[in-house]
Order: structure tokens, then C-alpha cells, then sequence
């Protein structure tokens, strides 16, 4: 699963990006009014307007059951809150004098009291805003949390995952990630450059991978070497997108331009909505790239390899991760157990350090073929619970660049009163030696940085090195 930007997620993108975890959550943490908040049975129903009482239920739902809601000071989710709201009735021209946080003591239910005191007097006065203040002070509840598996999903009938087969923004991936510029932005490297054209306003447009982006909407992406928040405008979320100009380099011609891009629904290209692509390098090397660890992801690599396999004698395996999202931790311990037996992939502790260890599949059949995996910082959850586990477990070499640092711990879904989906991890990831590989990442064994000439020039030099490494 993709960090906290909650508000632009739907359900689709939750499931498919965020890791869901196999066990029951630890309990069912009901509100002092007795709303609980529990695991969704069904998909939910039509959304329904955000109220104090919502609020109310995800904030004792967080205290209940997210990883460190037995530990954490309640008066930093009231105070994140509540900053939210008087932001917003600052950007409506709408402060008002009684808008004043409440004093808080520590006292979980009394804080909620004093809170919601205060909260229903200030929207009594603004009621033609409607559930605008409800949802920021909720979003930024999710927000202050600080962890990338903890998200709130709404709006989700307007979302365009929910058009088969169509992506939504401007049509370009780039060299800094969309899991950086949610999850750890601090990773990002200069310079930015369109890594790939998928379709929609981007192809429209002319852009070519190697083109560098030297603004966004008239800001740099990078100052003093450290990236800016405009980077986000490169991958919009629906539906408070807005226009998006872009200033241009072309490294091979010196040619210099500006283009506005408006983020909008694209047909995505068939390579880009297969989950699994394999092919025969070099006449004996399965190359299989996997975009996503879908409910069926490691069967399906395993296919791919017995069909590559058929036939001939194959000297090794390149497992290309690259933009790898995550998905399901279940096929990411799956496929791990095609290349390592009799070995612990993982641990899931608690915030007191009471840690579960998660164990190969030994009925997964070893592959038995020495393996490379592609990385990069794309490479974000269930795909780095899979690179740890075979880096650490001396399973294969990993190539490219560090994983994005986005593996905080899988995600349990709860149904809110609205029909909205709050979610966050119960336990946080360690990798096999007990590492913490959240807001870090996995080092490669061998570093292979993309540059614009190789992007521009059609060259992949993480995958030649790979190959490389397999005839030594």
C-alpha cells in the first residue's frame, strides 16, 4: 500500500496499496456514547455527511487499536484537530472570537468532552459549511499520527479507481515516487525527471522520459538539494486537482520549454496495467516484473518463471520491484518461500515490543535459481517486507536504488459511521533481524542510480547489471 494523504484515497486504492494484516485486530474500542468502531464485513454503503460524532468514534477507534493508542498523549490527536479547524475557518474569512482550544488535563474522555463542547458552539455558528469542518478535523487527526499506513478514506464514489482500467493525473511517472512524496519526502535526489509517459495530458504534450523538470507551477522541485512540496502537484488526486505547469529541459537538445498539463481520466497501456510482464533475457534469464503484491501475485511469478523455465535450462531470475507499490503481506512471505525455507521473513510487534516473527510457506516449491530484485524508491510495504526478508536472508542480490521506507505495518480497515474507512496498523514491521526498516528503507547491495540520459537514451543499467551479476 501508498502514506497519510487520506483524504484523496477511495477504498480500491486502500486495498491495493496498503498492507492488509491476516489477524483479527486486538479489540473493539467503542466511544463513551457506545458507537464501536468495527471491521467491515461488506463494502460500505453511500457516504454520508461527517459529523462530530464521527470524528468522536475514529478518535476513540485510534486510541483502541492503533499500534501506539495504549501509549500515545490523546491531547495530540484534540490539538491537531482543532488547529485544523480554526485553519479552516481562517481560510473561509470565518474566524471567530470563541474559537479558542479548551483546556486539556490527560483525561482521554474528559479532553473529548471539553473538545466536542467547544467544536458543536463553533459550527453552530458556521452551518452553511457544512461537514467541511468535521472532515479537516478528522483528516487532520489521521495526519498527526505520522505514520503511512494509517490513512481515512473518503469520497470514494468520486474517485477514478473506480473507472476499469483508466489512471487518473497527468499521464507521466517521474524519478521521485508518489510513495516519497507521501510517505518520506526527505528520500528524494536531484535532479526530476519523467521517468515514463503512460498517456493522458503528458503524451498529449510531447513529454519524453530524460525530459527534466526544472519548476512545478513555477516553484523548483529541489533547494538547497532537499525537495519541496510542489513535487505532490506531479501526481494529482481527484477530484481538487487543478492544472499543472511544467518547465521543461531536454538534456539532448538544450531545448528549454513550458507546458500546463491538466490532470484528468487516461487509458492507461497495456504493459502498465499488467500486474505480471516476464520475458527471456539472454536467452537463459527470467525476467519477471511485478507491479503490485495483489492477492495472487506470487502465483502468478511462479507461473511466469515455469513457462520461461519450459523447455531450457535458465541460469538465474531478475525480480523487477521497481514502482512497486505493495499489497498483501501473505504473497509477499509466499514468494520469499520460493527462494528460502525454514526462515523467519519478518516480526510484528507491538508498541510494548511484544513481536510476533512471520515464517516462510515451506509448501511453496524453491524456484532453486539464483535471483536478483530490482529496487528503487518506489518499492514501498509488502515489496520491502519482501526485499528485507531476502537481503537479510542471503536469498538473492538486490540492485537499483534504497526502498522507499513506507512499511510502518499492515493496515486493519474500521467502518465509520458515515461509511468511510478509517485505517492503521495494530502492530508495526521489523524485518528477519529484528531491523527497523520503516522511514529507512532497504539498501541495495549494489547502488544503480537512474540518470535522464539513460531514461532519455531507452538504456536500463540496473537491469544490466543484474544480468551481469548473474554470469559471474
Amino acid at each position: 500500500m501508498t502514506a497519510v494523504r487520506a483524504a484523496a484515497a477511495g477504498v480500491v486504492l486502500l486495498l491495493a496499496t496498503a498492507c492488509t494484516a491476516p489477524e483479527p485486530p486486538r479489540g473493539q474500542a467503542g466511544t463513551p456514547g457506545g458507537t464501536v468502531c468495527a471491521r467491515p464485513r461488506n463494502a460500505p454503503e453511500p457516504e454520508k455527511a461527517t459529523t462530530i460524532d464521527v470524528v468522536e468514534q475514529a478518535y476513540f477507534c485510534i486510541l483502541g487499536n492503533y499500534y501506539g493508542g495504549a501509549t500515545m498523549d490523546a491531547r495530540s490527536l484534540l490539538i491537531a484537530g482543532f488547529a485544523a479547524l480554526t485553519r479552516e475557518l481562517d481560510r473561509e474569512g470565518r474566524d471567530l472570537p470563541g474559537a479558542t482550544m479548551p483546556a486539556l488535563t490527560g483525561d482521554r474522555k474528559a479532553d473529548w468532552a471539553a473538545f466536542e463542547t467547544v467544536y458543536r458552539r463553533i459550527v453552530a455558528q458556521i452551518p452553511d459549511l457544512g461537514d467541511r469542518p468535521a472532515v479537516v478535523t478528522l483528516e487532520a487527526m489521521v495526519a498527526s499520527l505520522g505514520d503511512n499506513h494509517a490513512r481515512w478514506a473518503h469520497d470514494v464514489k468520486r474517485h477514478p479507481d473506480h473507472y476499469d482500467g483508466d489512471g487518473y493525473g497527468l499521464g507521466l511517472a517521474a524519478s521521485v515516487h508518489d510513495a516519497q512524496v507521501n510517505g518520506e519526502p526527505g528520500t528524494a535526489r536531484p535532479p526530476l525527471f519523467v521517468t515514463a509517459v503512460e498517456g493522458g495530458a503528458a503524451r498529449a504534450a510531447g513529454l519524453r522520459p530524460g525530459d527534466v523538470i526544472e519548476s512545478i507551477n513555477g516553484s523548483v522541485p529541489f533547494h538547497d538539494g532537499k525537495a519541496t512540496a510542489v513535487i505532490a502537484a506531479l501526481y494529482p488526486r481527484y477530484p481538487q486537482a487543478r492544472p499543472v505547469r511544467l518547465r521543461l529541459l531536454r538534456q539532448s537538445t538544450g531545448r528549454r520549454w513550458s507546458v500546463t498539463l491538466r490532470p484528468g481520466l487516461y487509458q492507461r497501456d497495456l504493459t502498465t496495467l499488467r500486474a505480471v510482464r516476464s520475458e527471456l533475457l539472454d536467452g537463459d534469464v527470467a525476467y519477471v516484473r511485478l507491479r503490485g503484491f495483489s492477492s495472487d501475485a506470487a502465483n502468478r511469478v511462479f507461473t511466469a518463471v515455469s513457462r520461461l523455465r519450459a523447455g531450457r535450462t535458465l541460469s538465474g531470475v531478475v525480480l523487477d520491484l521497481r514502482g512497486n507499490g505493495g499489497g498483501s503481506p501473505v504473497e509477499a512471505i509466499r514468494l520469499v518461500s520460493a527462494f528460502a525455507h525454514g526462515k523467519v521473513t519478518g516480526h510484528l510487534c507491538t508498541v510494548r515490543g511484544v513481536c510476533e516473527a512471520m515464517r516462510t510457506d515451506d509448501t511453496v516449491e524453491l524456484i532453486g535459481l539464483p535471483l536478483v530484485v530490482l529496487t528503487d524508491r518506489g518499492c514501498a510495504s509488502a515489496c520491502e517486507h519482501f526485499t528485507s526478508a531476502i537481503k537479510d536472508l542471503g536469498a538473492g542480490r538486490l540492485v537499483g536504488t534504497r526502498t522507499a521506507g513506507v512499511i510502518s505495518g499492515p493496515a486493519q480497515p474500521y467502518l465509520l459511521a458515515d461509511n468511510t474507512l478509517l485505517s492503521f496498523p495494530a502492530r508495526h514491521h521489523l524485518g528477519p533481524d529484528r531491523e527497523v526498516i520503516d522511514r529507512i528503507g532497504v539498501p541495495p547491495d549494489h547502488h544503480v542510480p537512474p540518470t535522464p540520459e539513460d531514461a532519455a537514451d531507452g538504456r536500463d543499467p540496473a537491469l544490466a547489471k543484474a544480468l551481469t551479476l548473474l554470469r559471474k
